[in-house]
């Protein structure tokens, strides 16, 4: 079979790295691919979010799986765009995708679902931000709700960074239209473990559990990235906590979105 991989970052080498070792796998494309990826697979000229450049391009070599990476052309429908063209894709449609796309959308399924999470309060004005954090006056979090490649999160320790976060997010636009609305969390102390799964909507195989560094200076300090750097498995997360992750979080999202019509 042929397959496309959409992306061109280390996630996505390590896909195509990984489709490669199957059997079924004759030929695979990567759109647009980086010089590293090049060694495995034929690199294609197409930006990640040339949503209908993509749908032409597996239609006219006849792709029999697409398999996409980045979170962006998932917001933005290519899954929902390749099956309404009959094509095979890999990937959350438009709707489920916003679980990613709008920490506003997350916050308000989790609280619907029953899934533990922050306290938190929403802003669509920035003066309303601001009022909140100054009377807050402790330790926050704020996010900017739309995708932001990591780095829409800003850990504030006082007021007048949780002050400096919210303009920098809602008036000076640092991460464009990200930033059109805001989640001021609480701030929740502790290791971070990151848990994916595959999913059909009904049942849920978990992947090995990770840990990452998101802050750009040692000793935890400074703004976020997309990811300095991560390692499996993180001594943190026991089979106890698997459980419960899977039990309190994972089972509650699927069912719940289903429900939903998700």
């Amino acid at each position: 079979m042929k397959v496309l991989v959409v992306g061109g970052g280390g996630r996505e080498h390590t896909l195509v790295w990984k489709l490669k070792q199957s059997s079924h796998v004759d030929k695979i494309y990567c759109a647009p691919g980086n010089g590293g990826i090049a060694g495995d697979a034929e690199c294609v000229p197409l930006a990640a979010e040339d949503l209908h450049g993509l749908a032409d391009f597996a239609q006219e070599q006849r792709i029999n799986l697409t398999v996409v990476g980045p979170e962006a052309p998932l917001a933005a429908g290519i899954v929902d765009l390749f099956k309404s063209r009959g094509l095979k894709v890999f990937g959350p449609d438009a709707k489920a995708a916003r679980l990613e796309g709008s920490k506003v959308f997350a916050k308000e399924k989790m609280t619907r679902y029953g899934v533990p999470t922050a306290a938190y309060r929403v802003f669509y004005d920035a003066a309303a931000a601001l009022e909140f954090v100054r009377e807050l006056n402790r330790p926050c979090v704020v996010k900017a709700d739309g995708l932001a490649a990591g780095k829409g999160v800003i850990i504030a320790k006082n007021r007048e960074e949780a002050e400096q976060a919210v303009r920098l997010i809602m008036e000076e636009r640092a991460f464009g239209d990200a930033g059109k609305a805001v989640v001021v969390e609480q701030l929740l102390q502790g290791e971070e473990v990151s848990v994916l799964a595959f999913t059909d909507g009904k049942t849920i195989k978990t992947l090995a559990a990770s840990q990452d560094h998101k802050r750009v200076f040692d000793g935890d300090e400074g703004p976020n990235t997309g990811g300095m750097g991560a390692y499996s498995p993180p001594p943190v997360y026991t089979s106890d906590l698997h459980e419960k992750a899977v039990k309190d979080i994972l089972e509650p999202v699927i069912y719940g979105l289903a429900d939903d019509g998700i």
